[in-house]
């Protein structure tokens, strides 16, 4: 009766589990397609010919980085989709969990390759260099280091 129990409490923990990580899902997608959109509209743009090399490189780091965070933060609900009722939901919980965080690190690449493509274009490379700087580390300490210091801290 006790493992029944115990099991039917760990059945409850993952359909709670998998519930909040839907919920941070839909927080992180409706931008990841607003930047890629965003994305797609830039080659169309009168100004984009005028692009140097290396701003057509960042660019294209910009799109394929945001592709790559699409794709990772919308498989977990393909794979619920196909691994419906297959009593997998322990593992789709591990995947879902490490996509979502894979997902969070495309996503933060494209976001600070835009903001170096917009502003090296408005204000040059130097201004450029010093906002991707910031934005670069306010993802990390606030994406990354602050929770990994409460996990390293229990």
């Amino acid at each position: 009766m006790a493992a029944l129990r115990d099991r039917e409490e760990e059945e409850e923990e993952e359909v709670r589990e998998t519930n909040e990580l839907l919920q941070e899902l839909r927080v992180l997608l409706p931008g990841v397609q607003v930047l890629f959109a965003f994305l797609l509209t830039v080659p169309f743009a009168q100004r984009f010919p005028e692009l140097a090399a290396y701003q057509e490189d960042v660019y294209f780091a910009a799109l394929l980085s945001t592709a790559l965070s699409t794709a990772c933060l919308t498989a977990p609900s393909t794979h619920h989709r196909l691994l419906w009722r297959q009593h997998a939901r322990s593992r789709r919980l591990r995947m879902a969990n490490a996509l979502s965080i894979v997902g969070s690190v495309f996503l933060a690449v494209g976001i600070n390759c835009v903001v170096f493509l917009v502003a090296d274009f408005i204000y040059g490379v130097t201004l450029a260099a010093l906002a991707t700087t910031a934005a670069t580390g306010t993802f990390l300490t606030l994406w990354y280091l602050l929770p990994l210091g409460i996990r390293w801290s229990r």
